[in-house]
């Protein structure tokens, strides 16, 4: 049998899943697994690295056996959650600690602090990024301070650092590869940005966050020969092909390979990305420059906006306040409704992202009355995504990069209310693939690059079907909306 599948490893925040898809990215098999969050302390959100990685072999396995054995399989892409941080020891491959997750705000003091000494302008200015827990620099100096012996360990070349997919090429190659991409290395605060030669490690950012040459990982394109897998864990040696960071795989599956298309993925968090094509993205709106791709023949910057808390907003609905018991039951409580009620939801669970970057803001319900219900909450809930998207586009036309219509994944744009609610208050169509699993097909799409399958011409001329989401909200009912919402923001902040 030919090796004509890709086998995609997509690890993202709550679950972990695996896809197979043929050479028309039709998709073969699929296996996922949950991986459980810890929430240790206030602001902090903690994952063992070896259940992450346990789940990972486990998914793997499921789907090679359902496309009949690892002969099938031509090569592997990886796409995961970013700026998650994990160090681990070289010998054994054992995280040192839990993996900081990107939602972490335990270092928001050391941030601040070096904020107070006028390091954010030069910390933009060399990786495109702000002085954030959001990013890997200084969590990754908080478990050199806060594990025993793990600094002297670093600088002693005994320790590996590494975002997620850097883990897992590292345990999926035996220890081989200690790699990662471009697009996941300019979420560090530790990369100079820039494409090619323009780009790398940054000194500069290494020596202000004190941390270690000797634990980063060598930097590739997100299509390239990344190494094989270990045979002993599939049964023979698969090559790995690609690996990008899950917004910038995105990015690549919904065909923005051109300056000014964006999309924006809706899931744990929600996600808006503009391809800038090779110009450096520069931002006045606390927007962030980042790696969009590095594929064969084609490289791009990209401008990007993080809201932290979005799908999760839905999970906390239904898990803590258990006023659904389904995800897909927030559709039907929020246009049951005539209107929102007055009632307004910041979810700043774990502080609030782009443009405002405050990591102190914590969640407001506003308008709050007597006639309030639990369907008026989930509207609330559901509202929330919508207005903090309209504050990252609003940053984006501020930054020159003004968006005309939204390329929609992640898995709430399956809410049909919420799909239309965010078309009319944004005022921009919103387009909808009937295949959703974006971040997975563009780890896939590089790695068919990678081995010449297609090129990435081919893949922006790509006919996607899907469904178009046009705004039709009255223009002085979307501003009394939008001023409801300013209000509860500022509540918040």
């Amino acid at each position: 049998m030919a090796a004509d599948f890709i086998l995609v490893i997509d690890e993202g925040t709550t679950s972990t899943r695996a896809i197979v898809y043929d050479r028309q990215f039709g998709e073969v098999a699929l296996a996922q697994e949950e991986v459980e969050l810890q929430y240790p302390a206030d602001g902090w959100v903690e994952q063992n690295g070896e259940e992450i990685w346990a789940r990972t072999l486990s998914v793997c396995r499921t789907v090679i056996a359902k496309a009949g054995g690892a002969d099938r399989i031509a090569a592997i892409g990886i796409t995961n959650q970013r700026e998650t941080t994990l160090v681990w020891e070289r010998t054994t491959g054992r995280p040192i600690a839990p993996a900081i997750i990107w939602q972490d705000r335990r270092t928001a003091t050391a941030c601040e602090a070096l904020k107070a000494k006028g390091h954010e302008a030069a910390a933009q200015s060399e990786t495109g990024l702000l002085l954030d827990p959001y990013f890997s620099g200084t969590k990754i100096g908080w478990l050199l301070d806060n594990v025993p012996g793990a600094r002297a360990r670093a600088e002693a070349g005994e320790l590996a650092f590494g975002t997620v997919d850097c883990f897992l090429l590292w345990r999926l190659t035996g220890g081989k590869v200690h790699a990662t991409d471009v697009t996941n290395a300019s979420r560090t605060l530790l990369y100079r940005l820039g494409l090619g030669a323009e780009g790398g490690w940054s000194h500069r950012m290494s020596e202000m966050l004190s941390v270690p040459a000797a634990l980063l990982p060598q930097v590739k394109p997100s299509a390239a020969a990344y190494g094989e897998t270990d045979a002993a864990l599939f049964g023979r040696a698969i090559p790995i092909c690609s690996v990008l960071g899950d917004q910038q795989s995105a990015l690549v599956g919904q065909g923005c390979l051109a300056p000014g298309q964006a999309k924006v993925t809706f899931g744990t968090g929600a996600f808006l990305v503009a391809n800038t094509g090779t110009v450096r993205p520069v931002s006045e709106n606390r927007l962030l420059g980042t790696i969009g791709y590095a594929l064969p023949g084609a490289s791009a910057m990209a401008l990007e906006g993080s809201i932290f808390n979005a799908g999760t907003v839905i999970k906390w609905l239904r898990d803590d306040l258990k006023l659904i018991q389904r995800a897909d039951e927030s559709a039907a409580a929020a246009a049951g409704l005539p209107d929102n009620g007055g009632v307004y939801m910041v979810p700043a669970f774990t502080g609030l992202g782009a443009p405002h970057w405050n990591a102190e803001a914590r969640g407001v319900i506003a308008g709050l009355t007597r006639a309030a219900t639990a369907a008026h909450l989930i509207r609330a809930g559901l509202e929330s995504v919508a207005y903090q998207t309209h504050d990252l586009l609003a940053a984006f036309a501020g930054d020159g990069a003004p968006i005309a219509e939204l390329r929609v994944d992640g898995g709430m744009v399956a809410n049909d209310w919420l799909m239309q609610f965010l078309a009319d208050i944004c005022a921009l169509p919103a387009l909808r693939p009937d295949y959703r699993e974006m971040t997975a097909l563009g780890a896939a799409a590089a790695a068919a690059m990678q081995l010449g399958w297609l090129t990435a011409s081919d893949w922006a001329a790509r006919k996607v079907p899907g469904k178009r989401f046009l705004p039709s909200m009255a223009p002085d009912q979307r501003a009394r909306l939008l001023a409801g919402w300013t209000a509860a923001l500022e509540r918040a902040l």
